[in-house]
């Protein structure tokens, strides 16, 4: 109930600061419950991403030192974010987001590129995706990278992918995670060539 309520309240306040999001390919998004993957560029990315693919309802991985705080805790947990210790994922980094994915009705935001603990989420990205039966959808943001540039009012785009299955009955082996990484990476350079033919971005 409470994420029905932060969106429109994120709405208001992205306009505020920037301006219309300008989405594309909203047509592309599967039906029912799947995992948004998109290369990790700022802080700001995943409110944009959940309010681009509106109504859906996402879960977020979210680093667990940020639950300390009683009250951010109170609020991480009504935006159906969970904690993950990313030096340590234990099973759960797995379990809560297929059983939202199955049983719960809530699609999952990840960034399994950008960081230094890439390979790590590509592979977690695959086996939830394996797990849970639902489809990977490739999604890519490009505007300002800094608070400035948002405040400045430089467009912000968001343009979505066509979904990528991962057949349940094949067996992650490091060779079928490196071509289905292979069809992320690629699907990730179509979607940003198709709102900027020269775009490029080189991860801090």
């Amino acid at each position: 109930m409470l994420y029905r309520i932060f969106r429109p309240i994120a709405r208001f306040i992205v306009w505020v600061l920037n301006g219309h999001l300008h989405v594309h390919h909203k047509e592309r998004l599967p039906e029912g419950t799947y995992i948004l993957v998109a290369p990790h560029r700022n802080w700001w990315e995943p409110i944009l991403f959940a309010l681009a693919a509106s109504p859906t309802e996402f879960m977020f991985m979210t680093k667990q030192e940020l639950f300390k705080n009683p009250v951010l805790s109170w609020i991480l947990n009504n935006a159906h974010a969970f904690p993950v210790n990313r030096e340590h994922p234990g099973p759960s980094v797995i379990k809560i987001p297929v059983k939202g994915l199955k049983s719960e009705g809530l699609s999952l935001i990840m960034f399994p590129s950008g960081t230094r603990h890439s390979a790590s989420l590509k592979s977690g990205a695959l086996v939830i995706a394996r797990m849970s039966g639902r489809p990977l959808l490739p999604a890519v943001y490009q505007g300002p990278l800094t608070f400035k540039g948002v405040l400045q009012r430089k467009g912000m785009e968001i343009n979505f992918g066509n979904p990528i299955v991962i057949d349940r009955k094949t067996k992650l082996t490091p060779e079928t995670e490196a071509a289905y990484n292979q069809q992320l990476e690629d699907a990730w350079k179509r979607i940003d060539q198709e709102l900027d033919p020269d775009f490029h971005y080189e991860a801090k």
